[in-house]
């Protein structure tokens, strides 16, 4: 009895070993550092950021870019979030966002939410470690396999642009972006074309709006009329007309049957998508400069839009996206996500992450990584055929090589926007009034 009441007490005890052990495994990782690091690979600047925890090799990488404005959310990510995350539980993810997001009273600022995306899309990553699976699969696994993407095509001239179309198409693009240069003028997305027209009052570049939306309308047609009708075209008017004109340039191509006009109208005129909703059915794209659910919520609650294309970043990160794509989902509103070169390869780890487990995904804006971007990031998301596919690793399966990082520092001048240390220049009528953008 004793030998076998002894037999007994030791199994016990050993299995209790074993289930401290496993609880021990289980246990809430705390946040032990939170750091950014700082890098320009492409001349852009981006800002990540990543999260360390008080559990041995346990860490996780998350987008926080904001180029125009980038050494302020470094700030607010190290002086001001860092802080207030320490110590704090990793896996409550929705929680942090939550405490972050009020943590400086006022909010739904560019600032802020690139910081707090930052993080949130970290605690993301190490989630995904600490359970061994990508993240797509911790928010119900995939619609898709991958992720269908558009890209740009420009030119000077309109008969360049509708050729480098053709080259993206060839390439395997079915959804392609055009956009054309305006002669003497700054357009948008395209190089500019023939000599420069002088402003009255300044010397800088000039846009006339009317002169770009007469130009535009020429290149859908012409576009539409030498690449066919399987190809889906795209153009982006980049905020930069007034009501009335958005309005036209939305009837005018209505017959060409655009996959979207993406950013007909500034944030503060986004009333007015009620009188373009009334007067055509050109499907519209609208997000890329929204901060707050004031702007996008009217939009996809009235049906006023068809693709809701925020910033991820800017609108907080990963966790708000899902939520916003839900919301839309119930509204017949579909996903276009931005992905221009200002977004780290994390966040387009987290765009892709949305495309696939998304039911009303979209689109997906692409933007080629280049060799020095790739020297830094280990596992970006794939592109084949026009298609984007997510890396199968845990978390969003990028390792970020902090010495290379190092290599390409932000710097001022030079770079993509100058000497304005990462913000945009000015772009003015020719009576020198400012175009909003």
């Amino acid at each position: 009895m004793a030998a076998g009441a002894a037999a007994l007490s030791a199994r016990q005890l050993a299995a209790d070993e074993k289930t401290e052990r496993a609880t021990r495994g289980l246990a809430s990782p705390k946040i032990k550092d939170v750091s950014v690091i700082a890098t320009a690979p492409a001349g852009v600047r981006l800002t990540v950021v990543k999260i360390t925890t008080d559990q041995d090799g346990l860490y996780g990488y998350g987008c926080g870019t904001f180029t125009q404005r980038a050494d302020l959310v470094n700030a607010a990510v190290e002086r001001y979030l860092k802080p207030f995350l320490i110590g704090k539980k990793a896996d409550r993810i929705d929680d942090l966002w939550q405490a972050m997001y009020n943590s400086s009273y006022w909010r739904n600022g560019p600032v802020l939410n690139n910081a707090i995306s930052g993080v949130d899309q970290a605690l993301w990553d190490i989630k995904g470690r600490m359970a061994g699976m990508p993240v797509y699969q911790l928010v119900g696994g995939k619609h898709r396999d991958a992720a269908d993407c558009y890209t740009h095509a420009d030119g000077a001239e309109i008969s360049q642009t509708i050729e480098n179309a053709r080259k993206f198409m060839e390439q395997g693009f079915r959804h392609v972006r055009i956009q054309v240069g305006i002669p003497g003028m700054s357009g948008y997305g395209a190089r500019t074309a023939a000599a420069k027209i002088p402003g009255v009052l300044h010397e800088g570049p000039v846009f006339e709006p009317a002169v770009a939306m007469r130009r535009g309308i020429k290149l859908l047609e012409e576009a539409r009329k030498q690449l066919g009708e399987e190809v889906e075209l795209l153009h982006d008017m980049h905020e930069r007309y007034s009501p009335n004109q958005a309005v036209q340039f939305a009837k005018a191509v209505e017959p060409l049957h655009l996959f979207f006009l993406e950013d007909s109208l500034s944030p503060e005129d986004i009333a007015y998508f009620r009188q373009i909703r009334s007067q055509c059915a050109t499907p519209i794209a609208m997000g890329e400069l929204f901060n707050s659910p004031h702007e996008w919520t009217p939009l996809i609650q009235e049906r006023l839009i068809d693709y809701m294309r925020m910033h991820v970043t800017q609108m907080g990160g990963f966790t708000p996206a899902r939520k916003v794509a839900a919301f839309g989902e119930i509204y017949g509103v579909k996903t276009a996500w931005h992905g221009p070169g200002d977004v780290c390869p994390v966040g387009h780890a987290a765009n892709v992450t949305l495309d696939l487990v998304c039911y009303n995904f979209g689109v997906q804006e692409y933007t080629p990584f280049n060799d020095r971007t790739r020297e830094i990031f280990d596992g970006c998301p794939v592109l084949k055929d026009g298609y984007l596919y997510a890396n199968e690793k845990p978390g969003w399966g990028i390792e970020v090589d902090e010495k290379a990082a190092a290599k390409y520092p932000y710097s001022t001048p030079g770079g993509r926007y100058g000497n304005l240390n990462g913000g945009w220049g000015e772009i003015r009528r020719r009576d020198g009034t400012i175009i909003k953008q």
